[in-house]
């Protein structure tokens, strides 16, 4: 009987394997969507491990490279539909459009992102030889991933390597080679995976060695510069710091009939969240629903706060600058001492098109209100550490939190501590809150900066320079997050050397590319 169920369930099993075999497009939908469950909200990490497998299996029995390409697109499809679905919620909510314009929207966006996977999927065609799969597909991966997010203002929104967040020991390599360094060993380890599915030859089982052997490697690494890091902060100095989260609606921000309540739900928070004497306590970004600039009562307000509670302060506003013809407004953090002096401003780099500024807003009307009270932005001119005493500390205005060059550029102008304030209450209750915080913590591993998050709906938290959470809150709820944290100077490589690996992957593609077009050309 035993055995009559084991050949039954082994025939089940090879009945499967061998549709999978015949019907490539379902396995390039397994693909994508092990991809998006990769990431938070959903957030099993360890499929990323594997997601590419289903998509290698249909390339490589594709009749054609335009084939391939249509499987890698309906992969990207599906994966980002998973990822980014929350467009749709943004534009319908806040754009005031109807659902179906909503969902037009976010697929637009979607299929130019697939379009990457799309030319992945190509890519790994064009090369064929599964010996070096290994390199050429995640050297291919990171390529494309760092043209995705730097090309038409960048969309770097989870990258493979962010699936790792909570991955501890592994994601310590982001301190050498970025989170584009953790894209290519994921990658690498799927080619692995696959090459000994497929194939039993002693240049396969060099090739998995090669790579378990590197991902041990990477594991060891992280145990050890753990340590490291950890005697560090054991020395180091500090300071208490109090993350305010006020859940302001944002349907009543911009209401002028709601600035008072608004503000003094924030006072009250702080006056009883407030840190010890000389620390630091942060409000999100545009937490004043009022320009700063305006002088009056409820400026004054504000300038008195810090001299209550004797710390320094940092909040979101929004600034602007008159000019003969127009007013330039800024997304601005500033800073007040202790004494309630301003001592610094700093004003937006990188701005979110049609969230902050509108390209094209002629043809788009509705993407105005995205920004309501306050048009356009102006950006910033550079990435300036605003001066707390003797220690620097470099914000990150909302989506700069996710850009690894901002951080990194705090950290090469000696920044003791990075201070993301953002404003999530345009994702309401979806994945994107989850999915923008498992981003940016990688800013800490990197630079090995405390980095602490002040988040107006959540989620706000204190992440240490390993990249443990210290301490967070939960999405729309009231509140407030304190904690130490200390002042470390660790250098790291890819504070020194920045995207270096992904100009080296950029090459190898470029001259696999000459080597292989030229093999063809001799046939």
């Amino acid at each position: 009987m035993n055995k009559k169920i084991t050949a039954t369930a082994a025939k089940l099993l090879s009945d499967i394997k061998n549709y999978l075999e015949r019907n490539e497009i379902i396995l390039a939908v397994i693909s994508g969507l092990f991809l998006f469950l990769s990431f938070p909200q959903y957030g099993f990490g360890a499929i990323a491990w594997f997601a590419l497998v289903p998509l290698f299996f249909a390339v490589y029995r594709a009749p054609s490279i335009r084939r391939a390409f249509t499987l890698g697109f309906i992969a990207g499809v599906v994966g980002y539909a998973g990822i980014i679905y929350w467009i749709t919620y943004v534009v319908v909510n806040y754009g005031y459009l109807p659902v179906y314009m909503g969902v037009i929207i976010m697929l637009f966006l979607n299929f130019y992102l697939s379009v990457y996977l799309a030319l992945f999927a190509a890519g790994v065609y064009f090369f064929q030889n599964k010996n070096f799969l290994c390199l050429v597909a995640p050297a291919l991966w990171v390529s494309l991933e760092y043209l995705k997010s730097y090309l038409f203002t960048g969309f770097p929104w989870e990258n493979l390597g962010y699936s790792q967040y909570l991955n501890f020991y592994f994601i310590q390599f982001a301190d050498v080679f970025g989170i584009f360094g953790l894209s290519f060993i994921i990658v690498c380890v799927n080619a692995a995976i696959f090459m000994l599915l497929t194939q039993r030859t002693k240049k396969v089982f060099i090739s998995a060695t090669v790579v378990f052997l590197v991902l041990c490697f990477v594991y060891l690494y992280g145990y050890f510069r753990i340590s490291h890091v950890q005697k560090k902060m054991t020395s180091a100095q500090g300071v208490e710091v109090s993350l305010i989260q006020g859940n302001v609606d944002q349907s009543i921000k911009w209401n002028e009939f709601f600035q008072k309540k608004i503000l003094n739900n924030y006072l009250e928070l702080s006056l009883l969240n407030s840190p010890a004497a000389g620390g630091l306590l942060v409000w999100p970004e545009t937490a004043l629903p009022f320009n700063y600039r305006d002088e009056g009562d409820l400026q004054k307000r504000v300038n008195n706060l810090p001299r209550e509670v004797q710390s320094w302060f940092v909040f979101g506003a929004v600034s602007y600058i008159p000019k003969n013809r127009y007013t330039s407004f800024f997304n601005s953090a500033y800073l007040l001492s202790p004494d309630g002096a301003l001592k610094g401003r700093y004003d937006k780099v990188h701005l979110v098109p049609y969230g902050e500024y509108v390209p094209l807003r002629d043809l788009f009307p509705f993407i105005k209100k995205l920004t309501a009270g306050v048009g356009d932005f102006s950006a910033g001119t550079s990435y300036r550490p605003l001066i707390m005493g003797d220690r620097k500390i470099g914000v990150l205005i909302c989506y700069e939190g996710i850009l690894p060059h901002a951080s990194r550029a705090y950290k090469r102008q000696a920044a003791d501590l990075l201070v993301n304030i953002t404003n999530d209450a345009w994702f309401g209750p979806t994945s994107a809150p989850y999915q923008h915080f498992s981003m940016v913590f990688f800013r800490a591993v990197e630079t090995r900066l405390y980095l602490v998050r002040a988040a107006n709906t959540g989620i706000s938290g204190i992440i240490d320079p390993c990249g443990k959470i210290i301490a967070k809150t939960g999405i729309f709820e009231t509140g407030a997050v304190k904690g130490n944290v200390k002042f470390l100077r660790v250098e790291t490589f890819y504070e020194r050397w920045g995207d270096i690996f992904v100009a080296f992957c950029f090459l190898f593609i470029f001259f696999s590319i000459v080597w292989y077009a030229g093999k063809e050309v001799k046939k």
